[in-house]
């Protein structure tokens, strides 16, 4: 099976598909580390929408790929970054989706984002309103049953004027969280606006101010994910963590190395890139909880190439990729996303999400792959034929 995929200078190179599927079905759904897939959102391809409007979603599909990752035996992070929230899916559309998730899935394991975008941060005056717009989210949020992840907050970066108010600002929003909640550190190259978060200039302060936080209010911390794309950053925090606190890795560019662990520790799994290798995650887990740490790295090792391209700089965009990858597999049933963004990143960006995507084996059905990255092709003036 051959494609002609198309390079930056417009010339076309054949490109001979391996066509070897990893095997999503027959292995086991007991994992030995917690396991959360970020899920992407659908959007509905027919609605009357503009850039900026509400969020249109295809509820019938975003639920369907839903029970697909509960199938797996993942756990479900719920409207986070990657169901594009804050670029097209906005609180509103947020609480609706977790409250769909939790009536579809009660039994699964679903933690769901509970922050402060509702707020416009220009709008914001005090960390009293920062206050008020955790309060109002995580009461909605644990009103639908779902566990929370505490999102960091564009408002309260706009508005803390030091590390003390991030100390202030958390420990008012766990005091109101019943279970023990997911805290998220959001590097700035996934949102520019988060930079300069917990009020550190730099990793070692900022990573001091977030351990304040969490000893200071540990019997409602469960664990912590770190997007910060920095294995010896994630690795060093976690050594510091209290007894008991997780580190999830949201490293999208060293997953195996972390999740695998070391003598010391290991970390567990909140990532985004879970959601286009949710079968090959599943299958690696598998093999990693059995003791079978070499077929864990032979599994997800080569999938590391096809995840640092997809988030790749301007990482914010990664989730064009994702729903790429959702398309091409088949979890829709075509290449529209919420705020028009499968406009974001370049052909030849596609060409190479899909290249990288056979390679390790994650086109569930090369063949219907190869059909609709040549309709993408052909939206585009080039001919996939080989």
């Amino acid at each position: 099976m051959r494609i002609a995929l198309p390079d930056q200078s417009g010339r076309s190179k054949t490109y001979e598909l391996l066509a070897r599927p990893l095997p999503t079905e027959n292995f086991s759904r007991s994992f030995n580390r917690r396991v959360f897939s970020a899920a992407h959102v659908v959007a509905d391809p027919f609605a009357d929408t503009n850039p900026g409007s509400a969020a249109a979603v295809d509820w019938d599909a975003t639920l369907a790929f839903r029970r697909h990752l509960h199938d797996l035996g993942l756990g479900i992070a719920e409207a986070m970054d990657t169901a594009q929230r804050g670029m097209g899916l906005d609180w509103k559309g947020a609480l609706e989706l977790v409250q769909r998730t939790k009536s579809e899935l009660p039994d699964a394991l679903v933690y769901s984002g509970a922050g402060t975008d509702h707020l416009n941060p220009k709008d914001v005056r005090t960390l009293d309103d920062v206050d008020r717009a955790y309060a109002s989210q995580l009461e909605a949020i644990q009103g639908t049953g779902s566990d929370v992840i505490l999102m960091a907050s564009r408002a309260l970066a706009a508005t803390a004027k030091s590390s003390k108010d991030y100390v202030a600002a958390y420990g008012k929003a766990l005091a109101l969280c019943d279970r023990p909640v997911i805290l998220h550190w959001l590097g700035d190259m996934f949102d520019p606006a988060l930079a300069g978060y917990w009020g550190g200039g730099d990793f070692e302060a900022a990573m001091q101010t977030c351990l304040e936080i969490i000893s200071a209010n540990q019997s409602k911390v469960d664990g912590i994910k770190i997007s910060l794309l920095d294995k010896e950053k994630e690795i060093q925090m976690r050594r510091l963590l209290p007894h008991g606190v997780k580190m999830y890795t949201g490293d999208d560019f060293n997953y195996p190395e972390l999740i695998a662990g070391d003598e010391v520790g290991y970390s567990h799994a909140l990532l985004g890139i879970f959601d286009p290798l949710a079968g090959a995650a599943a299958f690696a887990m598998s093999q990693l909880a059995a003791g079978d740490k070499d077929s864990f790295h032979r599994i997800l090792d080569p999938t590391v190439p096809l995840a640092r391209t997809i988030f790749g700089s301007p990482t914010q965009y990664y989730k064009t990729g994702v729903v790429f990858l959702a398309w091409l597999n088949g979890f829709q049933d075509h290449f529209v996303m919420l705020n028009g963004h499968q406009a974001m990143r370049p052909l030849t960006y596609f060409s190479e999400v899909f290249r990288l995507a056979d390679e390790c084996g994650v086109l569930r059905d090369p063949e219907l792959a190869v059909h609709r990255f040549n309709q993408l092709l052909a939206v585009y003036g080039a001919n996939g034929i080989a």
